[in-house]
């Protein structure tokens, strides 16, 4: 466990949105995959979960999906660093990461 700041955050911790990463999802095949990556590359991007295309076809359960990846990354983040995620930015994908239904 790191060293902690009186208001509970790690001592070493530097958090911005930009050095974090970002949580990418993406069609592969038959399945709709997540991945935490750097903010400009999915080389090295850490698989996180897939669920298969047609439950996120209903919005609702797309959502879910959703919340559930933010939350794990979260609580991940707050575990190692000691400060909660207060908030998500959501942004397509870089133009050189798209292909077909990606």
């Amino acid at each position: 466990m790191p060293e902690r700041d009186a208001d509970g955050t790690a001592k070493d911790a530097t958090v911005s949105k930009q050095n974090l990463g970002r949580l990418a999802f993406r069609v592969e095949g038959d399945k709709w995959v997540c991945y935490f990556a750097r903010a400009n590359t999915m080389e090295g991007a850490i698989w996180m979960g897939s669920i298969a295309m047609g439950i996120v076809l209903d919005e609702g359960r797309k959502g879910a999906f959703i919340t559930l990846m933010r939350e794990a990354l979260g609580d991940f983040i707050e575990e190692k660093i000691g400060k909660a995620v207060d908030s998500w930015e959501t942004s397509p994908a870089p133009e050189s990461e798209r292909s077909g239904s990606a």
